[in-house]
């Protein structure tokens, strides 16, 4: 009775754990890097060599000075690059993290009287404090070429839940079955590899040549995978300048898929957490 009263999973109990949640977050970003000169310089000095790297291949060794949104607009590669990197930073930082954070606090799941449920939160909200350090660089940016704050850009707040939500509805699965079969971190890592082209971040799906080049059955699978309509959101809030409700067919899509997911991993976490201090 006391391990299912402690390990249910609702937003209620979250909120009423917030303290322990953001005391615990705080203290896995701090220690991720511990014993290192720079500490935790180093969550963002990684972060900005990738960027920089992508920046000086794309734009400067390939020539991509710029890119055609699906507003019509002819954004500054910079710009177009990082509105969809910052989120996947987030998303695979949060993925890889969560996904693993059983096995990490192996000795709190053994406590009957820990909430275990928070931990995949925890790990989250670690990756999110990254996240904003990098939203207001790009923000930083856009203003540099002319993409000023406005209240487009205040959907980001919006994108953010969406992708905090997703990335909670996958790791509760992942977590959970992560504890029986290790071989799901690997899963994890080689769907990210394969992710970050396939949601596209560093080519445009969206420009025409693309439309010419890729069959449209195809397309429109890459367009299911539901990092495209938050990547394309930070887009449209930084760049093109769109609310989310003007795309009403994408969002149901997107808010319909992320309710199937948390219903799901909620329910396999739930299912396998009796068996976690045995296995741990």
């Amino acid at each position: 009775m006391t391990t299912e009263i402690n390990s249910r999973i609702n937003p209620v109990e979250m909120f009423r754990e917030r303290k322990m949640i953001w005391k615990l977050a705080k203290n896995d970003f701090k220690t991720k890097f511990a014993g290192s000169y720079l500490g935790t310089i180093w969550a963002f000095i990684q972060p900005v060599v990738t960027v920089l790297v992508y920046w000086f291949v794309f734009e400067k060794a390939l020539g991509a000075a710029s890119q055609l949104t699906r507003a019509g607009i002819a954004a500054p590669f910079i710009i177009w690059l990082m509105a969809g990197l910052v989120p996947w930073f987030f998303f695979q930082d949060a993925m890889i993290g969560a996904t693993n954070t059983l096995l990490e606090y192996n000795y709190l799941v053994k406590k009957v009287v820990f909430k275990i449920n928070i931990l995949p939160v925890v790990k989250i909200i670690s990756a999110l404090f990254v996240h904003l350090f990098f939203m207001g660089v790009a923000i930083l940016i856009c203003c540099v070429y002319g993409y000023y704050p406005d209240l487009y850009m205040l959907q980001i707040i919006y994108y953010a839940v969406c992708m905090i939500l997703l990335v909670a509805g996958i790791t509760y699965a992942t977590s959970a079955i992560v504890v029986f079969f290790r071989d799901m971190s690997q899963i994890v890592n080689i769907a990210l590899q394969v992710g970050v082209w396939a949601t596209p971040i560093m080519w445009n799906i969206d420009s025409p040549e693309m439309a010419q080049r890729i069959p449209s059955i195809v397309m429109t699978i890459l367009k299911l995978n539901p990092m495209y309509y938050i990547v394309n959101g930070y887009r449209d809030a930084l760049i093109n300048k769109v609310y989310f409700w003007e795309y009403p067919g994408l969002t149901a899509y997107f808010w319909i898929f992320t309710i199937v997911v948390l219903f799901l991993g909620t329910t396999i976490f739930k299912k396998l957490r009796i068996h976690f201090a045995d296995v741990l």
